[in-house]
């Protein structure tokens, strides 16, 4: 895999997370721990994405 397939694809990721949260926070029986584990994971993809790309994110 590429360097920049491999960030396309983490950006992909990262951007079905965002709506994952964005919808488990629109309901409020959603749970809560489900939905901080999900920004952890979008965390750590958006830190990859960086230190992949030299530090920009793009």
């Amino acid at each position: 895999m590429t360097l920049n397939s491999r960030l396309i694809e983490l950006k992909r990721k990262h951007m079905s997370l965002s709506q994952a949260v964005e919808l488990a926070q629109k309901h409020p029986a959603s749970d809560q721990f489900r939905v901080a584990e999900l920004k952890k994971k979008k965390l750590l993809l958006k830190e990859e994405i960086s230190r992949l790309s030299g530090g920009a994110l793009g």
